[in-house]
């Protein structure tokens, strides 16, 4: 990177749960719709078995930005995995704020097996905001 905004293209990873948010994923992709390649995607078995402090890691790595995505509320194959990430993730978001990490970078949404629009919409408004946002101070020294 040659310090030039213009030239510089957000790095994301999603964390998407397989059995939703993936296939919506896979459904955008199979229906050719466009949307920007800027999410690396991380299948999990659902979005309540992501880790803390894998948001952490990846932004303290540089990364500049998170998505986590799973099934809608009520539709969890696990019952309420996606309850306990919801929970999980909103008190991380509190700790973002206090320890002054911008809340555009790290972002949660429900999206099912047959919304890919919804999907790829989604990945223009997250990487349009982290564009807005900037580079990741974090991860670079």
């Amino acid at each position: 990177m040659t310090g030039d905004r213009s030239e510089w293209e957000p790095k994301i990873v999603g964390f998407l749960c397989n059995w939703c948010s993936y296939a919506g994923a896979d459904l955008a992709g199979q229906s050719r719709l466009e949307y920007p390649p800027n999410v690396k995607i991380i299948r999990v078995p659902c979005s309540g078995r992501v880790n803390p402090l894998f948001v952490l890691k990846c932004l303290s790595s540089g990364v500049d930005g998170v998505l986590i995505s799973g099934c809608h509320t009520g539709d969890c194959h696990y019952s309420e995995g996606n309850f306990h990430a919801r929970r999980r993730f909103t008190i991380l978001r509190k700790l973002f704020e206090y320890l002054g990490i911008d809340p555009k970078r790290f972002q949660m949404a429900w999206v099912s097996a047959s919304e890919a629009d919804k999907w790829a919409k989604l990945v223009k408004g997250l990487v349009e905001e982290i564009r807005q946002a900037g580079p990741n101070k974090l991860g670079h020294r």
